[in-house]
């Protein structure tokens, strides 16, 4: 595994890697939205990626750069969900096994994705400790080979590839929008506006409710905060060493928004423009509807994920 921050041919080489795997998601526009907020907003759509989100490109990356010896004995993992359903797809479809650790507390709809790519799952209490604990007793145990969700550059250059797509289709953007949590999404988008639209402001969108990465910006360090207790299950971990310098060198600002907002955001996109997203696909939504006066011009928004408990819906 690389130790160094991804370069330009990088993120060239990830974008190739996973072109014939991973699908090109559309771009959507609204009319309404723009009018009401003052904006010319492009979302760009990975709730219609495979799995259902932005996390299928860095899980592919990765997977296909591993050699027969590291593979031999399968990946393993620690997820809320998303990077879970990934990394057993591309552990399928290399014809390797998949360990996830999934903390117990995890959506059912995640959960039931994850065996549905034969993600072979142990539960753990919801806490950092917890996972990387049991996880470390896996890869004792199997053999297998961690595959963080967001710690790892081949994570991040594959997640930079979304962003890539998105310049690609719609030129260059005054603002660049994604949620963060661990950072991997929001690092590639940032490196990939870096090296290929410079001139583009990178906003990370956060919940107040778990606001570690914009605590830690303020401060300089690593801030965590234990438990939590946010609707966007997908944001509730903290940033890596590695996500936390690439927030600190190559992201404009962080904004935060409520719950009440994040909730308001999602029925926008589910209503306005017949999306299904997830809470954390809405942050970034609700920064620019209910913080117009840091967004001006054309913005674009990665809808991170489409996972979602249709039996558990925040709407009243």
């Amino acid at each position: 595994m690389t130790n160094s921050l991804p370069d330009k041919k990088v993120i060239e080489d990830a974008y190739e890697r996973v072109k014939p795997i991973v699908k090109r998601t559309p771009v959507f526009t609204n009319s309404t939205f723009n009018e009401m907020f003052g904006v010319e907003a492009y979302f760009k759509c990975e709730n219609l990626q495979k799995v259902g989100a932005f996390k299928f490109r860095g899980a592919s990356n990765t997977v296909m750069q591993l050699s027969d010896e590291q593979a031999m004995n399968g990946v393993v993992t620690h997820s809320s969900g998303n990077h879970a359903a990934a990394l057993s797809f591309a552990a399928k479809s290399r014809g390797i096994p998949a360990y996830i650790v999934m903390p117990e507390t995890a959506p059912r709809v995640k959960v039931e994705s994850v065996k549905s790519y034969g993600g072979k799952i142990t539960f753990c209490k919801p806490t950092l400790e917890s996972r990387v604990t049991t996880a470390n007793r896996i890869i004792e145990e199997t053999g297998g080979i961690l595959i963080h969700p967001f710690d790892d550059y081949r994570i991040i250059a594959g997640a930079a590839t979304a962003s890539m797509e998105f310049f690609e289709e719609v030129g260059s953007l005054d603002y660049l929008l994604a949620p963060i949590g661990g950072g991997g999404l929001i690092c590639g988008s940032a490196l990939s506006a870096h090296y290929f639209k410079t001139g583009t402001k990178v906003v990370a969108a956060e919940p107040k409710n778990a606001d570690d990465a914009y605590l830690s910006l303020q401060k300089g360090e690593i801030v965590s905060i234990n438990d939590p207790d946010t609707i966007a299950d997908g944001l509730r971990t903290m940033l890596s060493e590695k996500t936390f310098d690439i927030v600190q060198r190559f992201v404009d600002k962080i904004v935060t928004v409520t719950e009440e907002e994040i909730i308001e955001a999602m029925r926008f996109i589910w209503e306005r423009m017949k999306l299904i997203i997830e809470p954390s696909s809405a942050v970034p939504v609700a920064a620019v509807m209910f913080r117009k006066a840091n967004f001006t011009g054309r913005v674009g928004i990665i809808l991170s994920g489409g996972n979602v408990d249709l039996t558990a819906l925040p709407f009243n």
